[in-house]
């Protein structure tokens, strides 16, 4: 009878089925950002290399990125970090891979979105504020490989093994190959209050070349690892009235 009246007035039971999730959809978008968590990083990245005497130092860089957390239970988070960071690069062609390198011997522009999902443990100290974090998880390193900025010298295009287009090519394919853009990390940090509205946080962060085990490639043990030091800034949660 109750179906019968509400199909007369034109209530349809898909729209009620709606209102009644509604509050539950409510419920865990409230939920979700209550336990919602982001930052603004910038670190220092030190790209491992011994590449000998002839070439370049291992570089170190500086980066910026981004974290996004969820808490889903008890001390767990999981977490998304974006770093970003930029350096040339040429392409060791007796030794078969791409070097870092300083601008006078640049052949290629890299821009590096690395990007990582790690399960990260928060872990309050005291009830000042201070935490501690240890992570790990996945990451990969989204490579954009272009031409260097600058050379326009026909001695950078002479079409053998040094020229700066055929060298390009070569640090793209290396780098998109043989799944060379996995790279896992792991990490330890704290957090320090810096008022009631921001935290002050430190990072010490691995990179590890696992594609080394696949690749079969007689490098340096060193190459190929990465090694950050960074900072964060995360806004800390207010307080509810009555959650003080």
């Amino acid at each position: 009878m109750h179906a019968v009246c509400l199909r007369k007035k034109g209530i349809k039971p898909a729209v009620l089925v709606l209102l009644f999730i509604i509050p539950f959809l409510t419920l865990n978008a409230q939920s979700f950002k209550d336990n919602f968590h982001w930052a603004v990083m910038g670190s220092l990245f030190h790209i491992a290399a011994n590449n000998g005497v002839d070439s370049d130092p291992a570089p170190i860089l500086p980066s910026l990125g981004a974290s996004f957390a969820w808490q889903f239970w008890g001390p767990l988070r999981i977490e998304i970090t974006e770093d970003i960071y930029f350096t040339n690069y040429e392409y060791n062609t007796e030794l078969g891979y791409p070097m870092a390198c300083n601008p006078e011997n640049r052949s290629a522009f890299v821009l590096g979105f690395l990007t990582g999902i790690q399960l990260t443990a928060f872990i309050p100290i005291g009830s000042a504020g201070f935490a501690g974090r240890f992570s790990i998880g996945p990451a990969i390193d989204l490579r954009v490989v272009t031409l260097a900025f600058g050379l326009k010298h026909p001695a950078d295009f002479q079409g053998d093994e040094r020229d700066a287009q055929i060298q390009t090519d070569a640090i793209r394919k290396y780098f998109w190959s043989k799944g060379r853009w996995f790279i896992p990390t792991a990490g330890i940090g704290a957090d320090f209050p810096v008022n009631r509205k921001f935290s002050l946080g430190f990072d010490f962060r691995v990179w590890v070349p696992v594609y080394k085990l696949w690749t079969n490639e007689e490098f340096i043990k060193i190459d190929g690892w990465r090694f950050g030091l960074g900072f964060r800034i995360t806004p800390r949660k207010t307080p509810s009235p009555a959650n003080p």
